[in-house]
């Protein structure tokens, strides 16, 4: 079987083209492997249901010209949810202001994960302010060492991904 990094390499111009990127590409399972294909909008709209089945009909129809998985598989495309994954240097600063949760590589004074109120990205850093002995505190993490990433769901978080919401707020 063919690499996750091949199979992005496939498909991820063609989803640009379409107004996706990529969030998260995962390959799992041995019986009958699943491909997961999480994506968001370039414009930064929100998923629906009608974009997810419109990129599972473009890489479908790529993957079985280009054929990078040799068995049968079941092919997943879904949106990053409310709760998602913080995976591209831009997601660190479009969601600055929400709760995060981060796992680092290698621990940082002896600790790999942190939550907290994300601030952005500076300087290739992460920023959090995190609660340290009692105090409100500013990190930065390297972002290079990030091993994983996500929003933590929130009221806040809730109320700025629900699209009723973000018609009230207009009008």
């Amino acid at each position: 079987m063919r690499p996750v990094a091949h199979i992005k390499e496939l498909i991820s111009p063609a989803l640009a083209d379409m107004g996706f990127d990529i969030i998260k590409l995962q390959l799992s399972g041995d019986k009958r492997p699943k491909l997961l294909i999480m994506i968001d909008r370039l414009d930064e709209e929100l998923v629906t249901v009608d974009d997810c089945a419109d990129v599972s009909r473009e890489v479908s129809a790529i993957l079985d010209v280009e054929d990078p998985i040799e068995d049968r598989y079941t092919l997943e495309v879904s949106s990053p949810g409310i709760d998602r994954p913080l995976s591209r240097p831009r997601d660190f600063e479009r969601f600055a202001g929400f709760d995060a949760k981060v796992e680092m590589e290698m621990p940082i004074d002896g600790q790999k994960r942190f939550q907290g109120k994300l601030l952005g990205l500076v300087d290739d850093h992460v920023h959090l302010e995190i609660k340290y002995q009692g105090e409100q505190v500013e990190i930065a993490l390297p972002l290079k060492d990030v091993k994983q990433a996500k929003l933590l769901m929130s009221d806040a978080l809730l109320k700025a991904g629900t699209p009723a919401n973000d018609a009230a707020d207009e009008g």
